[in-house]
C-alpha cells in the first residue's frame, strides 16, 4: 500500500528544500506509518540542514518533533490500531540492544531518529519502527500541535532537570539559553517548587522566561561576569544548571557556575565548528561536579510528564509561538537562526 505524501526534503546542505511528492511503503511487521497532524521546527532540524549531523543521508526529510494518527499497522504490531492518536520519541530504540534491555532506548545502540537517521515529519506522513516500544498514546483532551511539542525539546528538558539533574524543591537551577528548549526547562524546574535563574542576552527572551517561572534573570550581554551574577543571586552557585542552547560559552558558564556537587547537563547541541568546548576540568575534580548529558526520552517515561500536564502543573501550549503551514516550515527552518527566530 502507498499513499500520496507531500514533504519537504533537503538535496544539498545549506540549499532551500524541495516540495516533493513521495510514497510511503508499507508500515513493515514491526512498525506503523503515521498520519502527520502536527510537527514542530526545531533547531535540531537547523542543525540537520546545516550539516552538522553525520546521521543525515540526502536527499532527506526533517522534521522530528511530531504527533498524529495511525493509518497503517504492521502485521506483528500488538499494541497499536488505525485511528489511535500517538506522538513519539525522537530518539526510539531498537528493542534488542542491551541499553533497550535496560529501559534506556535514549541512548539505544542501534537507535533510530525520524528527520535524522531516517526520513522525518515535514511531510503529510511518516513511518515509525519497533512501534510497540516507541509510540506513545496521546490523550484525547491533548491538541496534536501541543503533543508535537513534547517530542525533542520539551522531553529532552523533562529528563534533563527530572531524571539527569534529580532536581527537588527549594534547589537553584540556572538556564542557560531561553528558546524553546531552555523555556520547557524553566516551566519544568518550575513546577517542580526549585527556583530557577534564566540567562540569555535577549530582554524578550528572559521576560518570557519569568512568565513560565523564572525567579531571576540575567542578561548575559549587559553584566561583566554572568558566572559570578548566578552564584550572588543562588547565594553560592546552582544545584543544577543546563545548557540549554549549546555553544562553548553557555556550556563552560552552565559548569562554572555550579556550586559544590554540583550537575550540569548539557542539552543545546554544539554547532559544527565548535564540537569540543573547553571544560573547567580543576574544578569539575576539586568540587566534584558531575556532567551529564540529555539525549531525548523514552516512551515509556512520558507518562510521569503528561500526568504533569494533565493536571496543569505543566502548560507545553504557552512555548508555542505561532502555528504556519507545511509550505511555510522551509522559511522557519531557514530562519532558524536569525536574530528573529526562536530556538
Amino acid at each position: 500500500m502507498r499513499w500520496k505524501n507531500e514533504s519537504r526534503s533537503l538535496r544539498i546542505f545549506r540549499r532551500h528544500p524541495q516540495t516533493d511528492e513521495c510514497g510511503r511503503s508499507d508500515p513493515g511487521p514491526h512498525g506503523v506509518v503515521i498520519q502527520v497532524m502536527a510537527t514542530g521546527v526545531c533547531r535540531s532540524d537547523w542543525h540537520g540542514w546545516m550539516g552538522h549531523d553525520p546521521d543525515i543521508v540526502l536527499p532527506h526529510v526533517p522534521g522530528h518533533e511530531l504527533a498524529g494518527i495511525v493509518a497503517a499497522v504492521g502485521s506483528n504490531v500488538k499494541r497499536w490500531r488505525v485511528g489511535d492518536r500517538v506522538t513519539v520519541p525522537f530518539v526510539a530504540g531498537c528493542g534488542h540492544c542491551p541499553e533497550c534491555h535496560s529501559g534506556n532506548q535514549q541512548v539505544c545502540e542501534s537507535q533510530f531518529q525520524p528527520g535524522f537517521t531516517h526520513w522525518g515529519s515535514f511531510a503529510e506522513y511518516v513511518g515509525i519502527h519497533y512501534a510497540d516500544l516507541n509510540l506513545v498514546r496521546l490523550p484525547d483532551a491533548l491538541d496534536f500541535a501541543t503533543a508535537a511539542s513534547l517530542g525533542c525539546r520539551f522531553a529532552t528538558s523533562f529528563r534533563a532537570v527530572v531524571d539527569q539533574g534529580k532536581t527537588s524543591a527549594g534547589q537553584w537551577v540556572a538556564v542557560h539559553g531561553c528558546g524553546g528548549v531552555g523555556l520547557s526547562a524553566i516551566m519544568i524546574a518550575n513546577a517542580i517548587g526549585a527556583n530557577v535563574v534564566a540567562v540569555d542576552i535577549s530582554e524578550r527572551a528572559l521576560e518570557l522566561a519569568e512568565s513560565v517561572g523564572a525567579v531571576a534573570t540575567v542578561n548575559a550581554a549587559r553584566v561583566a561576569n554572568v558566572v559570578e551574577a548566578v552564584k550572588e543571586i543562588t547565594q553560592g552557585g546552582a544545584h543544577v544548571s543546563l545548557d540549554a542552547l549549546g555553544h562553548p560559552t553557555t556550556c563552560f558558564h552552565s559548569i562554572d557556575n555550579l556550586r559544590r556537587r554540583g550537575k550540569h547537563i548539557q542539552v543545546g547541541l554544539m554547532p559544527g565548528d565548535h564540537p569540543t568546548p573547553q571544560v573547567p576540568m580543576s574544578q569539575v575534580i576539586a568540587h566534584e561536579l558531575e556532567i551529564l548529558g540529555s539525549h531525548g526520552m523514552q516512551a515509556h517515561r512520558y507518562g510521569a510528564m503528561l500526568d504533569m500536564v494533565h493536571s496543569g502543573k505543566l502548560q507545553p501550549g504557552r512555548l508555542i509561538s505561532k502555528k504556519i503551514s507545511l509550505g511555510a516550515s522551509i522559511d522557519a527552518l531557514m530562519n532558524m537562526n536569525s536574530s528573529k527566530a526562536s530556538a
